[in-house]
């Protein structure tokens, strides 16, 4: 048995997010993704083949997919995203962290 808490101790601020995988079994993968102001790159967009299931734990966030909705987050906000479905981090919260809680698993 493995025990932890998702919001301490949380990283320092540094130029790139800090992603801790916390469980990977059976074709699942549950992430924890800790932002500080980060965004994706211009004109990159994640286009994975797994669904993901996203809740925003603590800052703000927006997500943007290639279909042009802009998706804002806060705490306790949730998205499910199909495999596949273009999109990307349009913005975090500067100056705090944002904390995202990320289940990964095979597209159906």
């Amino acid at each position: 048995m493995h025990t932890g808490h998702l919001l301490q101790p949380l990283p320092q601020p540094a130029p790139d997010e800090a992603l801790d995988t916390l469980l990977a079994r059976g074709g699942v993968r549950i992430e924890r993704i800790v932002s500080f102001g980060q965004a994706s790159p211009e004109g990159f967009w994640y286009d994975q083949s797994e669904d993901e299931f996203v809740v925003l734990l603590s800052g703000a966030a927006t997500l943007r997919f290639a279909d042009g909705r802009d998706v804002p987050l806060t705490p306790g906000a949730w998205v499910d995203i199909p495999a596949h479905c273009r999109h990307r981090v349009e913005a975090t919260a500067a100056g705090e962290a944002t904390v995202w809680l990320a289940v990964f698993w095979p597209a159906a």
